[in-house]
């Protein structure tokens, strides 16, 4: 009974365009190349909408100077150049961002009754995110916003994803051949923390308040260039957009990786910078599985002391115990990072006021965002609660 429902609207809504005849403009009409351009006729074509497919008979000019012409009609109706209407290219943005283009295709024919091959499916999402990635660049679309609350938080990271074969050709990585399998995606998320969990009176994520944008880009820059890398202007233009920079307490949030303060130092100087309390505490299991493995017991007792220690913030008696271990290369890796970060690692002071010390939401956006896609061209969305649309 829907698709019937649909199906009849349908064809009166094609009808009543078929008829007016509004959309032919005289013999003449202005092409971009500033020639005019001749009526050449009417030409038909079927047009994928939620209301089934429209046959649609649109007045066509030609311009012969450029040899291109236009449909003043599909022009109207957002329909140039595609032969999808704007409310199904926004029902396939949704679907393909959640799930995969199969999955995506068996959802639009399921739940809207509209039939789009996987293929196709994979076109429209990737236009839409090209589109997005451009609006993003300009700054024409998602607009600078003031600041959401007295404390914004920035969470910076970057995770390897899956990509065709060809992506990788010539490029060093982590396999035993020293060739890649993965391309590294890099996240910048935005978000406030002004509630308190209702039993430990800790800083928790504000519902709605999470935003994120991310792209397969390189961070790296030398002292020469003239403009910052890729990424970080990313990375500038989403806290921007979020009014980071105006915000009374600034506060970023990695895994101690070096590029992310160089970036966070270059572009927000004065912000806090906080390793994520959870890298720390991994760090110091690691070692504690070489210290003791196979003795189960020992390795929770090592680790869950240096965390106590760690959080409570007697950070040298961390570092006197990695020292005593003798000769083991994890726990002199381990001092070397929590001395380059030690003042990124004063957990007690940081929770004493009132700021987050983990990235939990830098890296569930990692997983089930970045991840979750077998390829990742540039993302951008608001916020991660509401839906986004992705390439």
């Amino acid at each position: 009974m829907r698709n019937k429902a649909l199906e009849f609207v349908g064809r009166m809504l094609a009808e009543r365009l078929n008829r007016d005849g509004s959309d032919w403009q005289g013999a003449c009409q202005p092409c971009s190349c500033g020639a005019p351009a001749r009526y050449a006729g009417r030409f038909a074509k079927t047009f994928t909408t939620l209301l089934g497919p429209l046959l649609l008979r649109r007045a066509y000019y030609h311009c012969r100077r450029c040899a291109r012409g236009f449909f003043p009609r599909d022009r109207r109706l957002a329909l140039a150049g595609t032969s999808l209407s704007p409310g199904v290219l926004r029902v396939t943005g949704l679907t393909a961002a959640l799930v995969s283009f199969a999955e995506s295709s068996l959802l639009l024919a399921e739940l809207a009754g509209v039939s789009l091959d996987a293929k196709r499916v994979e076109r429209a999402a990737e236009a839409l995110g090209q589109q997005i990635d451009a609006a993003e660049r300009s700054g024409e679309v998602f607009a600078t916003q003031p600041p959401a609350a007295a404390t914004m938080y920035l969470g910076i990271d970057g995770t390897g994803v899956p990509v065709r074969s060809s992506e990788t050709a010539g490029r060093p990585g982590k396999q035993a051949d020293g060739s890649a399998k993965t391309r590294e995606a890099k996240l910048v998320t935005a978000w406030t923390a002004e509630g308190r969990h209702p039993k430990t009176g800790r800083p928790q994520r504000d519902p709605g308040s999470v935003s994120y944008c991310a792209a397969i880009e390189s961070a790296a820059s030398r002292d020469t260039d003239r403009a910052p890398s890729a990424f970080a202007q990313r990375v500038r233009r989403e806290a921007e957009r979020r009014g980071f920079p105006q915000a009374q307490r600034r506060v970023v949030l990695g895994d101690g990786a070096l590029w992310i303060w160089s970036l966070c130092q270059e572009m927000f100087p004065g912000a806090i910078q906080i390793v994520d309390l959870w890298h720390a505490h991994e760090w110091l299991w690691d070692v504690s599985k070489e210290l003791h493995a196979g003795h189960e017991a020992a390795i929770e007792a090592w680790a869950e002391a240096r965390c106590e220690e760690l959080d409570s913030g007697r950070f040298e008696a961390v570092l006197a115990a990695l020292r005593s271990v003798g000769d083991c290369p994890k726990a002199s890796d381990c001092v070397r990072y929590m001395e380059r970060n030690r003042d990124r690692m004063r957990y007690a002071e940081f929770r004493a006021a009132g700021l987050c010390v983990g990235s939990g939401v830098v890296e569930s956006a990692c997983k089930s965002i970045v991840e979750s896609l077998s390829y990742c061209p540039p993302v951008s969305c608001g916020p991660v609660e509401q839906a986004g649309t992705v390439s």
